[in-house]
């Protein structure tokens, strides 16, 4: 049987598209949320409280794999303030936490709850999950890295920030990434 991915791609994302595809390509059965459709239309409290659900009844060993991409990882971290801190392993790439916009341009995005995450690390109250890391473009405005670096500060988490990259970290660098993190995280060995 091949190994398990829960996987949740950035917005208007699928589970056979981008990452997706490249996961099944490895042999990894994947599960998790299309960011597409039905799971689209619903608020976004009731998107967290899926995913938290999900991480809650497939996820909740610590043999787990959790990767999640820019909007995916935005849904999980806001999931992961509603649960324990997660005992599986979490790959965050370029992930979404909090406003952004482009310097220079009227483009920008206010997500949902775009606070929520930075006051809960301030004060302490978030829930670290306990084997994430974070990958994030030096050039993401998006996945503004400032604003990664802080929160992941204050999370204790390591990150580490692409050089030449933007919101997109490149075929290549994400390949190279996800051999690693696969082996050394136990799945497909």
């Amino acid at each position: 049987m091949a190994d398990s991915v829960y996987y949740l791609p950035g917005h208007g994302g699928r589970l056979s598209k981008g990452l997706g595809e490249a996961l099944i390509g490895r042999g990894f059965d994947i599960c998790g949320r299309e960011t597409v459709g039905e799971f689209r239309a619903l608020r976004f409290a009731d998107q967290v409280e899926l995913v938290a659900e999900d991480l809650r009844t497939l996820c909740w060993h610590p043999h787990a794999h959790v990767i999640a991409n820019s909007f995916g990882a935005y849904l999980f971290l806001h999931a992961q303030a509603l649960l324990p801190p997660f005992i599986g392993k979490v790959l965050l790439l370029s992930p979404i936490v909090g406003e952004f916009s482009e310097e220079g341009s009227s483009i920008g995005f206010i997500p949902p709850r775009p606070d929520r995450l930075l006051k809960l690390a301030q004060t302490g109250s978030y829930p670290t999950p306990m084997h994430c890391e974070i990958h994030v473009g030096a050039q993401d405005w998006q996945s503004n890295p400032d604003n990664v670096l802080k929160l992941a500060a204050l999370l204790h988490l390591p990150v580490t920030v692409v050089p030449d990259a933007g919101h997109m970290l490149g075929k290549e660098y994400v390949g190279k990434l996800l051999g690693g993190w696969l082996v050394k995280a136990g799945v497909g060995d």
